[in-house]
């Protein structure tokens, strides 16, 4: 799970713009949300979000964005695309710690069908391939689902990866402000000969078959894509389909045994930072991390503990998760799950790789999947003091603000680590 705040609000159209003028429309939300003009925005719900989301819940969820990327400072840019029957507006956001995007999704008749905050994928040009992945590597489009294949030089077969994001709308790099977790890989693993596998995730490409009403669980947000991705891998020609492998990050690793188990296809996993704790466990963990002497701050979080785990829970109902609006099926679907487990049962290899300066997930989740997979000759385990939850380096206490410095990257350690259980050295 990211720090950066993601969450699906459904808003009604209203105000001085032309009909269908929908980079108008979306400068004019975001500009009333800059200048707490909650009670502007809140004018624009229709009755279920009014009374969903009231204009107090409103300016503290736009707080809790405030407190992770800093004081809004001004709109840059704004563009307009077409996906079915919306239109998405993405309004490019500078704040005092990083760039935010503002993502709004109209109807025909000017409702907002969502409104996503999101790392920003304007940073494009502040990103530069870290020194140990500037090799010349073959990128290749492949699949419906936009995913960009990186090949070594040569004809291959290769040995390859899918990697799987962590939670919340993330596209092929998993970019979060001016970092690209998922680009550094791909480039560091091509270097040692190991093809990889990225697509942008299934939220950021059709938010709207997230709403509450579509009743989704995590096969829907993350499983079939990433199955569909270890199946298209198999087919290529460049590709050796008995050395196909699945590295997952936080939520991807989290799910990562789920996705290998009975797919014979999956030759081994890489568990980046996955949790073996309930998701509701870690937020409340990480409200109380970032807001120590603050327990109002709690309360939130606590709350949505609760609901998460009322006995009473159907698919049916709602579950409001810090301001996002979740179906009580994908909470069930998770309580069904051990990633712990299921990973246990596998005869597969198994890589678990955890930073020790990771606020988000945590030494005890190392020490879950340390628990199950104890004794397996197949399994191998290790924790890096200096890196935070982008196995990125740093030093004295993990922040938030580490997600924002320019020029970091995956950990080489990191990289060198993942390609030697692949491939292990002759």
């Amino acid at each position: 799970m990211k720090t950066v705040v993601v969450m699906t609000i459904v808003l009604m159209g209203a105000g001085a713009h032309a009909a269908g003028d929908w980079e108008a429309l979306g400068r004019q939300v975001t500009n009333e949300l800059a200048t707490r003009a909650f009670d502007k925005v809140a004018a624009r719900f229709d009755a279920r979000m009014k009374a969903g989301l009231p204009v107090e819940k409103l300016g503290a969820v736009w707080d809790q964005v405030l407190s992770q990327a800093g004081p809004f400072q001004a709109v840059k840019r704004a563009a307009v695309s077409v996906q079915g029957e919306l239109h998405m507006v993405l309004v490019t956001c500078a704040f005092q710690k990083t760039a935010l995007d503002v993502k709004l999704a109209f109807d025909a008749t000017d409702k907002v069908a969502g409104l996503f905050f999101l790392p920003s994928a304007a940073g494009e040009g502040k990103w530069e391939p870290p020194s140990y992945g500037r090799g010349t590597f073959e990128e290749l489009p492949l699949g419906t689902f936009g995913g960009k294949l990186t090949l070594p030089p040569g004809a291959g077969p290769f040995p390859a990866v899918v990697l799987v994001h962590g939670s919340g709308s993330h596209d092929e790099d998993e970019t979060i402000g001016p970092n690209k977790p998922f680009r550094d890989l791909a480039l560091g693993l091509a270097a040692h000969g190991i093809a990889t596998l990225r697509y942008p995730k299934r939220t950021q490409r059709e938010p709207g078959a997230f709403t509450v009403e579509k009743r989704f669980t995590v096969k829907e947000e993350a499983l079939d894509d990433a199955r569909a991705a270890v199946a298209l891998l198999a087919k290529q020609p460049k590709i050796d389909p008995k050395r196909i492998w699945v590295v997952g990050h936080s939520l991807g690793g989290f799910l990562a045994p789920r996705i290998a188990d009975g797919n014979p296809q999956v030759a081994g996993i890489v568990m980046l930072a996955g949790s073996t704790r309930p998701l509701e466990e870690l937020v409340l963990e990480q409200m109380k991390f970032l807001f120590p002497k603050d327990p109002s701050k709690w309360a939130a979080a606590e709350a949505s503990a609760k609901a998460i785990r009322d006995p009473k829970l159907t698919d049916g109902m709602t579950v409001d998760l810090l301001g996002a609006k979740l179906p009580g099926s994908y909470f069930l679907d998770l309580r069904r799950y051990s990633p712990t487990g299921v990973a246990a049962k596998l005869t597969i290899p198994v890589l678990v790789l955890q930073g020790e300066r990771d606020y988000q997930v945590r030494r005890a989740d190392y020490d879950g999947w340390a628990g199950a997979l104890k004794g397996r000759p197949r399994a191998k385990l290790k924790l890096y003091p200096a890196l935070n939850h982008l196995f990125e380096a740093g030093t004295g206490a993990p922040n938030p603000d580490e997600y924002g410095r320019p020029g970091v990257h995956v950990s080489e350690e990191v990289v060198k680590d993942i390609a030697a259980f692949i491939v292990p050295p002759a």
